[in-house]
């Protein structure tokens, strides 16, 4: 393998990501434009890629101060298992110092418990309007 990490969204090839998710059944319904967006308002990303092809993605919301959140954590299917993903999250969270990182998952939680993170029992959520509504 050679890996790389990108830091940057200097050309990403957004229509590839949006593929990529989508053959891989981790796709929410973003277009690729949506997920320009959502990288681009981001606090920090991390895109994987083995050789020219994207195989990973991770990014954080944060305030800069005090709270993060942790979002779009992926790895393609045949490329897991073999550190990308802790890479991308060492990667990302070496920029959240002194800061609360939360994020939820479903599917995940041992991953996450290894790199040091700790279950809480509550959380809450609101879709205001409808999901991924582009009007």
């Amino acid at each position: 393998m050679s890996l790389f990490y990108k830091r940057d969204l200097e050309q990403v090839d957004w229509a590839e990501m949006k593929s990529s998710l989508l053959a891989d059944d981790f796709d929410n319904g973003r277009t690729p434009q949506q997920l320009h967006s959502s990288f681009a308002n981001s606090y920090s990303t991390c895109i994987a890629y083995n050789v020219d092809r994207l195989i990973g993605t991770a990014r954080t919301l944060s305030d800069g101060v005090c709270n993060a959140y942790v979002v779009d954590v992926w790895t393609l299917s045949e490329f897991r298992g073999k550190g990308i993903a802790k890479r991308m999250m060492e990667l990302l969270l070496q920029e959240l110092r002194e800061q609360h990182v939360y994020l939820f998952t479903d599917d995940a939680v041992d991953f996450y418990r290894k790199i040091g993170f700790t279950e809480r029992p509550v959380g809450m959520e609101i879709v205001i309007g409808e999901w991924l509504d582009s009007g």
